[in-house]
């Protein structure tokens, strides 16, 4: 629990972009809070390098302007800031490369054993979710298309054009692998607050790994731009606990939900 976690309890993480919002959303697995201490760790050390630049840039022109030094100062060579303009940025290289290796490896491992697999197929203009864990030989499967809330019927508490008909419903604290791929032209399934994106590629199955350490309902956009209606493309993925997950796919299958 962070100090500001602690001094405003009442405060919750926004899974959502909010207007006017600078920045990322809030973090909602550890690799989207990865990505965003990196970003921040990195953020730090443009700093230094914009501060020192303009430092170098503003002493330059104030020694070298005609009415401060008739004569300005000659520079022919200097051994040493040579060497120290070559190892200093070396080693700051070094500090963003080895968390950005980390991270990136990070990103790209996929579990060997998800809890759950979910097919995510792309068409113009919707999706087809498939939880591959629940089919079976009588041709029973958990299978449905997900369509976005027209922006004229959306419900109380609905948000304009982020919200579908059918939400993908995944449990919480559970490792998920993701199968993205479409039936038509490329698109993308992508949340920003869980750190993923993955392009759907016709006759490729792309796939992405997935670990949502809390509950809740997180929002995502097609971020591939494939004709007139892919903003109408948007991703809801709501996380439950183990239980109440369950049920809702035992609903399902049942017919009755």
């Amino acid at each position: 629990m962070t100090f500001i976690d602690w001094l405003f309890p009442t405060i919750a993480p926004c899974d959502a972009a909010e207007p006017w919002q600078f920045g990322f959303q809030d973090a909602a697995t550890p690799i989207m809070q990865g990505i965003m201490d990196l970003h921040h760790d990195i953020f730090f050390f443009l700093i230094l390098i914009w501060v020192f630049v303009l430092w170098i840039l503003v002493r330059a022109l104030w020694h070298f302007h005609y009415q401060t030094n008739p004569i300005p100062q000659r520079i022919v060579h200097g051994t040493t800031i040579e060497i120290l303009w070559t190892i200093f940025p070396s080693i700051i290289l070094m500090f963003i490369a080895i968390p950005s290796f980390a991270l990136l490896y990070s990103m790209d491992e996929v579990v060997v054993d998800p809890a759950i697999t979910i097919k995510a197929i792309g068409h113009q203009w919707y999706r087809t979710y498939e939880y591959s864990d629940y089919n079976s030989s009588d041709e029973q499967s958990l299978t449905f298309d997900s369509y976005t809330i027209p922006e004229d019927d959306p419900e109380w508490g609905q948000s304009r054009l982020l919200e579908v008909d059918n939400r993908v419903v995944v449990p919480a604290k559970t490792h998920l692998r993701i199968i993205v791929t479409s039936a038509d032209v490329p698109h993308s399934w992508a949340v920003p607050s869980s750190g993923v994106k993955c392009d759907a590629i016709p006759g490729r199955l792309n796939q992405t790994s997935i670990l949502v350490p809390r509950e809740g309902v997180y929002y995502g956009q097609c971020s591939e731009i494939r004709g007139t209606n892919h903003a109408f493309m948007p991703i809801v993925v709501e996380a439950v606990s183990r239980k109440d997950y369950g049920s809702r796919v035992s609903n399902q299958l049942s017919g009755e939900a």
